[in-house]
């Protein structure tokens, strides 16, 4: 039986991978994964239970047992709407902070891969090529400067009215590039076999176009 394609796309914070990702999947009618989103529902989720997120076993154990859901463009943690409640700069940090413990990236390998039905799935995050789905048919590493990659994150929250300053934003992503890259558990890295698309000077748009060509002469 021939399981249905996957198109990989990794990359680092704020690299604009998930908006390519889902726009990509929209453009070819398949379903999308936003891996980061469930490391950030493990933070909220450990966050409410005032779980230390340095105790791996326990937050191991939270993330099995979390009951996840993405239905129309809205996320839901037990049953509860928390798309905008998991996009905060807190939640991220303690996302990258949790994702380091192989404890909790083993316990959503399972989640990862049952989103992975017909058509076919755009999956964005940090392993889906290395770890999560190394048979994707086409494999992308999206990444952009540091500081493109801040002035983004800066535009994104200026535009939802949360106040920010570009250069703590700035260490941040530097801070989490150094954390993803270094863990010993599913390192952030150039997958075998993947293309690397530099966006800093690119538009969406273009990114998108580029994405779409790839998988086009992949399966050509």
């Amino acid at each position: 039986m021939t399981l249905p394609p996957v198109i990989a796309i990794d990359g680092p914070t704020a690299s604009g991978k998930g908006t390519v990702a889902s726009l990509v999947a929209e453009k070819l009618g398949f379903h999308y994964l936003d891996s980061g989103a469930l490391y950030r529902l493990v933070a909220l989720a450990s966050q409410k239970q005032a779980i230390d997120p340095k105790n791996a076993l326990e937050l191991g154990v939270l993330a099995k047992k979390l009951v996840i859901s993405f239905k129309n463009g809205q996320i839901l943690l037990n049953s509860e709407d928390v798309t905008e409640a998991i996009r905060t700069e807190v939640i991220g940090l303690r996302a990258s902070t949790i994702a380091v413990h192989p404890e909790v990236r083993r316990a959503l390998v399972g989640v990862q891969q049952g989103f992975r039905t017909a058509p076919g799935l755009v999956a964005d995050g940090r392993d889906m090529a290395s770890v999560i789905f190394p048979d994707a048919v086409l494999k992308v590493f999206l990444t952009a400067t540091a500081e493109a990659r801040a002035e983004r994150r800066y535009k994104q929250l200026i535009a939802k009215g949360i106040s920010a300053k570009l250069s703590d934003l700035l260490q941040d992503l530097q801070e989490r590039d150094a954390r993803d890259s270094s863990r010993g558990a599913a390192p952030l890295l150039v997958a075998d076999g993947a293309q690397v698309l530099e966006t800093s000077e690119l538009s969406v748009d273009q990114a998108v176009k580029t994405v779409l060509d790839w998988y086009q002469s992949k399966i050509s």
